[in-house]
């Protein structure tokens, strides 16, 4: 399904600005569906006379649907958009007419013209359509919670044809939460409650209040429950903002131990301040989890710090017992482990400072393929680059494949460059590229992340048998590979000299 824009692109002359307001409504109005006990569906004016499109719709949370197929995309003309022309082209709202039917549910047909203010505040043109349209076969007798919404509906649906709503949003805010249904209190002009919900009275009951709320300067109210004198004081503020007119951030209110949250919208009707829709939610619970996990991930993160310096102590231990010993190859088994246990405290230092179990594992790599060019046993200045990206790695694969790519571009430098005076086997005669080089190359596919470490040195020794080495290196490679990483490693001459170690490394694990 094509998405707002794209459909208002490709089918009206909508301005940037123009589509940049409907977001706005389309991202507010689950309120105004809520309030209304109705659907709302965004209707544009197609190129051509007499026919709109549908470009977003929203169904009711406290009421049945009126549509029971998405109307998103579909053009209409005709007798059918009669009451959508006159809303778009008188600039009024449209309540005349008598119900419609959709198969067997019958609806009522609403239009509210959509219109963006200018830029000095004038009332600007009508650009859309809101159609509103209720489901009326389970119409009863509107009990008072009811009346009250369809009200306040009514205000913010003069407050859309007005231009005045939705109000901007504030930077960091990203829903519009709280909804309807988990609190809702409507004040007068000045301020004083004329109607709590039941949920609304619930919520300022855990805060601390047991009265009922109508007749309440609620300002004043939220100042003396808050436990923290600033935080009571915003939250008046906020709410007298919107009595001004103005559209206040979402504040919180602490108190006896619960959390609540708010939001304040003016009511403006025909630009006429009449009061507030103060929105309420109680989020006790989802604070209490947030502090859980903040204590969590702290605790996650001292672990990782504390087990990096325990493997630095580790390495520093073997470093020094690697110079007190008297032979070469047990210095270089020892040189080898001191490496191999800082490249794993990488991981973990990088876990330290990370909120969750991940790592941004480009860095790591790029101080690895740093390390292994300083401390490689070789006479030749060899170069390290990376293309593509590792991205973001759980801890479980980042920590073996740090391994995995410590040992592999220690191997390339050593033993793809090595000293003019190694023994061993004669290569194969291959005509090295110049300047010396190791390349590290990663990308995603379908869940698997590939990766190729790529030198254009010797190459490999004649008789050469991947699976068959006794060179420890090899062997830890082999193993985290296929056992912790379950994934395969191929030793390959590369195309153009050189040698290629082809890493393949499923990212999604298989459950249990």
């Amino acid at each position: 399904m094509s998405t707002l824009r794209d459909l208002a692109e490709e089918h009206t002359r909508l301005r940037p600005a123009d589509i940049d307001h409907l977001h706005r409504i389309a991202g507010d109005w689950q309120l105004l569906s809520d309030l209304s006990f109705a659907d709302l569906l965004l209707w544009v004016p197609v190129d051509g006379e007499g026919t709109f499109l549908c470009v977003a719709q929203v169904r009711p949370t406290t009421a049945p649907t009126a549509y029971q197929d998405d109307q998103v995309g579909r053009i209409v003309g005709g007798p059918e958009v009669a009451h959508l022309e006159v809303a778009y082209g008188q600039g009024r709202i449209w309540r005349e007419g008598d119900p419609v039917w959709y198969g067997d549910v019958p609806a009522r047909h609403e239009a509210i013209p959509v219109r963006l203010r200018a830029a000095d505040g004038e009332s600007g043109e009508v650009i859309a359509v809101v159609g509103r349209d209720t489901n009326l076969s389970t119409a009863r007798t509107p009990s008072q919670l009811e009346l009250n919404y369809l009200t306040t509906a009514d205000d913010l649906a003069q407050m859309i044809a007005d231009g005045t709503f939705p109000p901007p949003r504030h930077p960091g805010e990203t829903t519009s939460a709280p909804r309807v249904g988990d609190g809702l209190v409507r004040l007068d002009a000045g301020g004083k409650v004329t109607y709590a919900s039941p949920n609304a009275q619930s919520a300022y009951r855990r805060l601390g209040y047991a009265s009922h709320l109508v007749g309440e300067d609620l300002a004043a109210l939220n100042r003396r429950l808050a436990s923290d004198p600033l935080e009571g004081t915003e939250a008046a503020n906020g709410i007298l903002a919107a009595l001004r007119g103005e559209a206040p951030p979402r504040r919180e209110i602490d108190a006896r131990g619960a959390t609540m949250l708010t939001r304040a919208l003016p009511l403006m009707p025909a630009g006429v301040p009449i009061g507030a829709l103060v929105l309420v939610r109680d989020i006790t619970e989802v604070r209490r989890r947030d502090r859980a996990l903040i204590t969590k991930d702290a605790t996650i993160r001292e672990i990782h710090h504390r087990v990096k310096n325990n493997l630095q102590t580790v390495a520093a231990l073997l470093r020094l017992q690697a110079r007190r010993v008297g032979m070469p190859e047990a210095r270089v088994a020892l040189e080898e482990s001191v490496r191999r246990v800082a490249s794993i405290a990488l991981v973990h230092e990088t876990l330290s400072m990370s909120s969750d179990e991940a790592v941004e594992f480009d860095g790591i790599v790029d101080r690895v393929a740093s390390a292994a060019t300083e401390v490689a046993a070789t006479e030749v200045s060899v170069g390290m680059r990376r293309e593509g990206s590792f991205g973001v790695l759980p801890a479980e694969i980042a920590t073996s494949l740090v391994m995995v790519l410590n040992e592999l571009l220690l191997n390339a430098v050593e033993h793809g460059f090595p000293p003019a005076d190694e023994g061993g086997p004669e290569p194969v005669p291959q005509e090295p590229l110049a300047p010396p080089q190791v390349v590290v190359t990663a990308h995603r596919l379908r869940k698997t992340l590939h990766v190729t470490v790529a030198d254009n040195g010797r190459g490999l020794p004649a008789g050469f048998d991947s699976e068959g080495g006794a060179k420890l290196g090899l062997q830890i490679v082999r193993a985290l590979v296929t056992g912790e990483l379950r994934g395969s490693i191929e030793l390959r001459p590369g195309a153009e000299g050189g040698t290629e170690a082809v890493l393949t490394v499923p990212l999604a694990r298989a459950s249990g």
